[in-house]
């Protein structure tokens, strides 16, 4: 699944991660990995905290700032696609976006690097593939269209049945009421985050208990803490196969970071790098 991009800046730049919060991202260590990697010097990369209150006024800022490009995450991947100027194919029809580029005239642009993350991480060819995506955000739309363009069969949960409802109406796959048996099993809500919560609680959360979680061949998820999510921990004391948050945002990372620099990504060295908490 190519990602496109604009044409790499002709000087160095800032970059950032705008979130609300965003104190607990590692993409600032991963990125600077991938600048002393490349020894790509007169770049730097930092957390943006923005209220979303205030997102639009900080994004617009940003290019005056002397920002190159930055990317998204909760809650503002669907309000970065709605303040882009232009948007890739693949942002548009996910109807979020977690990369933004500050392009030369004035413009900004839009793209999605957490559908190709997604699948590069996995890497493994889902086609024929059966699938749960738990979540109804920007995330989840990213997932649900990348594993169904893949050629799985996509059924999509949520704690409000009627965000789950519309996002399946919308990118034409399946609603249920609860997580069912399927091959694939893809958290996309911030669940996992919470490192408060015991097994017990996360797994309850998710509408999810250890049975359930054994009925997956593989566990995909997109949170990542200090240490691997409830969800990862209970999947692999079963034996299943997962895919780390980590990994994923290596994967779409490292994208972003081509669209920006124009340089290939090294992503051994960015996911080393996720891995310092």
């Amino acid at each position: 699944m190519p990602v496109s991009g604009s044409p790499a800046p002709s000087r160095a730049g800032r970059l950032g991660v705008l979130g609300w919060p965003v104190a607990h991202s590692r993409s600032p260590q991963m990125h600077r990995a991938a600048f002393a990697a490349l020894g790509l010097e007169g770049w730097s990369y930092q957390r943006l905290p923005a209220p979303p209150e205030l997102f639009a006024e900080i994004v617009r800022g940003l290019a005056a700032a002397g920002f190159v490009g930055a990317n998204v995450t909760l809650p503002h991947k669907h309000a970065a696609l709605a303040l882009a100027d232009s948007a890739s194919e693949i942002a548009r029809a996910i109807g979020a976006a977690n990369t933004l580029s500050f392009l030369p005239d004035g413009t900004i642009a839009a793209e999605n690097t957490d559908a190709p993350g997604l699948l590069a991480a996995i890497g493994v060819d889902v086609r024929g593939r059966s699938a749960v995506v738990l979540g109804a955000g920007g995330t989840a739309r990213a997932a649900v269209w990348a594993l169904r363009e893949a050629g799985a069969a996509v059924s999509v949960w949520n704690r409000t049945a009627e965000r789950a409802q519309a996002l399946a109406a919308e990118l034409q796959v399946s609603a249920i009421t609860s997580p069912r048996p399927a091959q694939l099993l893809v958290n996309a809500t911030t669940v996992g985050m919470d490192e408060r919560k015991d097994l017990e609680e996360a797994l309850s959360t998710l509408a999810l208990d250890s049975d359930v979680v054994a009925s997956y061949e593989q566990v995909i998820d997109f949170a990542y803490a200090r240490s691997p999510t409830a969800l990862l921990t209970q999947a692999r004391h079963l034996g299943l196969a997962t895919v780390d948050g980590l990994d994923i945002l290596a994967a779409q990372g490292g994208l972003s970071f081509q669209i920006w620099t124009g340089e290939p990504a090294p992503f051994e060295a960015m996911r080393a790098a996720a891995e310092v908490g």
